[in-house]
């Protein structure tokens, strides 16, 4: 079939429903629900779709279109649930089990017949964006495509919502006034709930040293302790731990509360870089483990464990963004990880995001944004470098997640790329303006061909799992919850240590990257890499800061993006 998608965002559930449903080969196109109605008509009238699916919508699509054309919504809550904010009320109650419905639209929201529902199991520790983009998307795609193939039939009936059931099911957009922290009385697991519940928007408003702040992103901890709660005790790699009744709990980034109307930016940042000199100095930086002990409860953001002939260093930071601190942290790590007697390196191998490159958001705070994006942009390539140049063992970069730009290159600079089934690679930079580096002119060409990565960095469009392995950029899809990932990924890892071949492997290994260093060394690639990115750092003509600044301040665009209105124009 013809499908067409109707977003409010391009966001990584509706670039996943798309690469679905092109997986399975139906022809697809997009139209961003941004607030122009006409606009949203005349891709209706253009593409003539024979179904429209809406994977996030927060708002109505019209309703002479809804009755001319069967339009499926995807609603983040089992059938009965309605209402805007379903997931932070789900987090917040402790739900162990949860579900995605696909209903019809009409004029009454999230009351139309149902087509299809997914259910899920809410892990406990989850916090709502890693949710939405884990489970919650693995049961959408699964209730969609149940729902595209029910409705293709031309047999199936839709179940009706009943009054009572609709009456009953409905649940009001959370205030902040619900979410608020209760320093003086609630315990770590409440305010952990409330935190999870508002990551990664809207936060949790709160005071703090004086300033009111959004908080995002809560993580236990199980040591420290002292101040009266509330306080800070401790701060710990950009991130900053606060005081409970019983406890503390570290919070990872704060973005800052401003007037109704004010211009002053508002975006997240490391917690510590946020709060900037208003940190008090008495506040210690406690080390971050590496090794943490089976049943800590702390925050860390890089770990490093061992099974056998496996190493494993796992990273997970906000939103895949890595800055230059985190870059370099993560180098000494990966640095530490080429030390031990290992046969086999992965990387990744957590939930959520892999990486998404250099962090925009410190970029645009910093007092010289081209300074640092120079900075943060060599960092990465210290990386990537590192990973490229391990020639006495084999490599695995194991994606729970999602990953772009130079996150992709860090990814394939593996010898083996494993992605979790759902995962979505975004393997460009131009929507940012930007050239691109990480060594992608060498890495992506040796995976996929040159007119293969020229195309891809081009067309700017997401890439699936299963597709990433057709092109050779990954070798392996896991069909793993992400939950399980992590042992599924442990599991594979041994046999790679443990076959036949694999010293041959890591023979072949080293005498290719010789022959390739010999034909042009890594250097070449990089220096040539950097001349352009120079320029879209520091060229005041370049487009890269003003869609570095829309991207951080999440300026609504006024149009769907060409390259994505192109999508079901061109099929």
């Amino acid at each position: 079939m013809h499908i067409l998608l109707v977003a409010s965002a391009f966001n990584s559930l509706t670039q996943r429903v798309l690469a679905e449903l092109q997986d399975r080969g139906h022809t697809v196109g997009v139209v961003l629900a941004l607030g122009n109605d006409d606009e949203m008509r005349e891709a209706v009238r253009a593409q003539a779709p024979q179904l429209i699916v809406a994977p996030m919508l927060t708002s109505a699509i019209p309703e002479d279109i809804w009755r001319a054309h069967t339009c499926l919504i995807v609603h983040p809550g089992p059938p009965g649930d309605r209402g805007p904010s379903s997931l932070d009320w789900t987090l917040q109650g402790g739900a162990e089990s949860w579900g995605v419905t696909v209903l019809e639209a009409v004029a009454e929201m999230d009351a139309g017949d149902v087509w299809a529902w997914s259910p899920l199991k809410v892990p406990p520790q989850a916090g709502k964006s890693d949710l939405y983009r884990g489970e919650v998307a693995d049961a959408a795609v699964d209730a969609v495509l149940l729902a595209v193939e029910r409705f293709a039939s031309g047999r199936h009936k839709p179940q009706k919502q009943e009054p009572a059931a609709l009456a009953a099911g409905w649940r009001p957009f959370m205030k902040q006034a619900r979410r608020r922290i209760d320093w003086t009385s609630d315990t770590t697991e409440t305010i952990l709930r409330q935190l999870r519940a508002a990551d990664s928007q809207p936060g949790v408003l709160d005071e703090l040293l004086g300033a009111q702040w959004y908080l995002h992103g809560g993580h236990p901890e199980d040591e420290l302790r002292g101040g009266k709660p509330g306080e800070l005790i401790a701060t710990r790699a950009g991130a900053i731990c606060r005081a409970t009744v019983d406890g503390a709990v570290w919070i990872r980034q704060l973005r800052p509360w401003r007037e109704p109307g004010s211009r002053l930016p508002s975006y997240k940042l490391p917690a510590t870089e946020a709060l900037g000199e208003l940190l008090p100095s008495t506040v210690p930086e406690v080390p971050a483990p590496l090794d943490l002990p089976a049943g800590r409860r702390t925050f860390s953001d890089i770990r490093y464990s061992e099974q056998g002939a496996v190493g494993v260093l796992n990273f997970s930071f906000p939103g895949g963004a890595m800055s230059t601190a985190q870059c370099r942290r993560l180098l000494e790590a990966y640095r530490f990880a080429c030390t031990r007697a290992t046969s086999v390196l992965v990387l990744g191998g957590m939930r959520d995001f892999f990486s998404n490159g250099i962090h925009l958001n410190v970029i645009e705070a910093a007092e010289d944004p081209a300074e640092e994006s120079w900075a943060n942009i060599h960092a990465m390539n210290d990386l990537v470098e590192a990973v490229l140049g391990t020639t006495d063992r084999l490599t695995v970069s194991a994606l729970g997640g999602n990953a772009a730009a130079g996150g992709v290159m860090l990814a394939l600079a593996a010898d083996e790329v494993w992605c979790r089934d759902g995962a979505v690679l975004n393997p460009h930079y131009k929507l940012m303006g930007l050239h691109g580096s990480e060594y992608w002119t060498y890495i992506l060409p040796r995976r996929v061909g040159e007119s293969e990565a020229l195309r891809l960095t081009q067309s700017a469009l997401p890439v699936s799992a299963k597709r990433a392995v057709e092109l050779g950029m990954a070798e392996r899809v896991l069909r793993a919850a992400p939950e399980e990932l992590g042992d599924e990924v442990a599991r594979l890892a041994a046999e790679l240590a443990a076959s036949p071949d694999f010293a041959e492997r890591v023979a072949r290994k080293k005498a290719i990257r010789e022959q390739d260093e010999s034909l042009k060394p890594l250097q070449r690639y990089r220096d040539e890499e950097l001349a352009h990115m120079r320029r879209n750092f520091f060229d005041a003509r370049e487009p890269h800061a003003g869609l570095r600044s829309a991207f951080v301040r999440k300026e609504r665009a006024s149009h769907t993006p060409p390259h994505i209105a192109r999508l079901g124009l061109a099929d």
